[in-house]
């Protein structure tokens, strides 16, 4: 069988999971029932997979405790829960259901809620209204979170907030449903949150899942599928989880037949007192990613430090450069400014002409000072954009915490206003076009936290930008930023660098290992 191409997987806000909620009940005869009954048995499914392949993760214990708030989301909890003790992996004598709602309150109509407390009763399950003082029933086995789902529209409350508080509290091994109770669309960082171990994601996963004020709390992502029909789940997607190797699909590959200039000319204008080092890292980074030639620009006092440190990197000195830049064999596939360069009046002066190459069709990547000095200028669509949170709330006038909250929004609207594509790097990567896609890089690598990484991935875009140049297939910025951003990704995982405090050029080295192994075409 032939085996079947990685696609990203779409990523739908709360509000488009409802919509799609709606559409699965009233036009694919999927009510209320069936999809809570769908989610919470391959909740239980997915749940086992993890806890079977984890080294260490989720206890093997058959005591669960359930926190379940009023919505599907504690109803997906407790047919989880059943479904584990049909199964045989959990003890329902050695299982608790502490509930937000009194238990024994009966319902004014018949919900997905009332029918899962309903069976988890009958299976001999205890079902207690919460209070502080079942806090310590907490401490034995696995914390099941379904107190809130991304309907929320602000901070957790009330018993919901002292549940949260009482699993973070323990430090108990706490699995969240969809999303760790407490995050929403715009939830901002310092709202509370359960911090979950592991977060069974149901299809569609959902945005907030990823924004960067809620990632760190949901642990392990674990994916949950085979509930919506994917034509539904493809509709309402508004945003993709990129990885990899769907990436590096949209990537043309490096003929046999291929010459040097055929696999892009670089040119890199970057370093400048003290920031030498940030030069030596963007032109690292493009020749992994491919690059057939790399041009360092730098300026004269520069010149001796990085001449002989660049091996296999044209190095030229900034007067010399502007006399030959763009004529003969030096005439640039694609162009890098920033890393390291610093925002004195010359530097202006060199931003403008490389504005005017972009404007003619030349790609062109702006990273670190050359996004600052940029900061007015609009594009032409043949620009990548690579601001860090601090950088793009510069450029933008927004606060911290509110990018952090939600970054669709704000990079939608900066990348079309600007004509541009942006690239948000934070602790999850975000790729915005001015066409309105997005894409979503999972990272939560501490390993890239380091000064240069930036500088690498810089240079990642500029040599994927190189070999797509217009005309020849079509410069596509988005396509480009997302294949840097999961190259950079995936060399700091284990199979790239081991696990330690890297220098960012070994990020490079195991790229280059990684680049040509996609895209490397040997002859038959």
């Amino acid at each position: 069988m032939k085996k079947r191409k990685p696609e990203p997987d779409p990523l739908s806000s709360s509000a488009g999971a409802k919509a799609m909620d709606a559409e699965a009940s009233a036009e694919w005869g999927l009510d209320p029932f069936a999809l809570v009954e769908a989610a919470g048995r391959e909740c239980a499914r997915a749940f086992v997979r993890h806890a079977k392949a984890a080294s260490s993760g989720p206890s093997s214990d058959p005591s669960f405790t359930v926190l379940a708030g009023t919505g599907n989301n504690a109803a997906d909890a407790l047919v989880m829960l059943r479904a584990l003790i049909l199964a045989g992996r959990a003890d329902p004598g050695r299982c608790l259901v502490l509930s937000s709602s009194p238990p024994e309150a009966a319902p004014a109509e018949r919900t997905p809620l009332s029918q899962a407390k309903l069976a988890i009763r009958k299976l001999g399950v205890e079902v207690q209204a919460w209070a502080n003082d079942k806090a310590a029933a907490l401490k034995r086995g696995t914390v099941i979170d379904g107190i809130a789902g991304t309907g929320l529209e602000g901070p957790l409350r009330g018993r919901a907030l002292e549940m949260a508080l009482a699993a973070n509290a323990l430090g108990a091994a706490v699995v969240s449903i969809d999303v760790p109770s407490g995050g929403f669309d715009g939830g901002r960082e310092q709202m509370p949150m359960v911090s979950a171990g592991c977060t069974l994601a149901i299809q569609p996963r959902k945005l907030c899942l990823y924004a960067p004020a809620v990632r760190p709390h949901a642990g392990r992502i674990i994916p949950v599928n085979g509930i919506f029909p994917s034509e539904l789940v493809r509709k309402y997607g508004e945003a993709e989880l990129v990885a990899w190797e769907s990436s590096a699909r949209r990537i043309r590959p490096v003929e046999p037949h291929v010459h040097k200039y055929g696999r892009g000319l670089v040119e890199i204008w970057a370093g400048s007192h003290g920031a030498a080092g940030a030069a030596r890292l963007a032109a690292l980074g493009a020749q992994a990613a491919g690059a057939g030639i790399v041009r360092l620009v730098v300026d004269s006092s520069l010149y001796p430090i990085l001449a002989g440190a660049c091996s296999g990197i044209m190095v030229a000195e900034t007067t010399d450069a502007d006399a030959a830049s763009g004529e003969g064999r030096f005439v640039p596939s694609a162009m890098l400014l920033g890393p390291g360069w610093g925002k004195g009046e010359d530097r202006m002066s060199r931003l403008e002409n490389a504005l005017a190459r972009e404007k003619l069709g030349l790609p062109l990547v702006l990273d670190a000072d050359a996004i600052a000095l940029a900061k007015n200028a609009v594009f032409h669509g043949n620009a990548i954009l690579t601001p860090h949170v601090g950088e793009f709330a510069a450029c933008t006038g927004l606060a911290k915490d509110e990018i952090l909250a939600d970054p669709v929004g704000a990079l939608r609207s900066f990348a079309a206003k600007k004509r541009a594509t942006v690239l948000l790097k934070s602790h999850v990567t975000y790729v915005a076009s001015f066409d309105g896609r997005v894409g979503v890089i999972d990272g939560m690598n501490p390993a890239l936290a380091a000064g240069g990484s930036g500088d690498v991935l810089a240079g990642f875009c500029a040599a994927i930008a190189a070999r797509s140049p217009p005309g020849e297939g079509g410069f596509d910025g988005y396509s480009c930023a997302c294949a840097a951003a999961a190259l950079l990704a995936r060399s700091a995982e284990p199979k790239g660098v081991a696990r330690s405090f890297a220098d960012p050029a070994e990020f490079a080295r195991a790229a280059a290992a990684i680049a040509g192994k996609a895209w490397i075409r040997r002859a038959e």
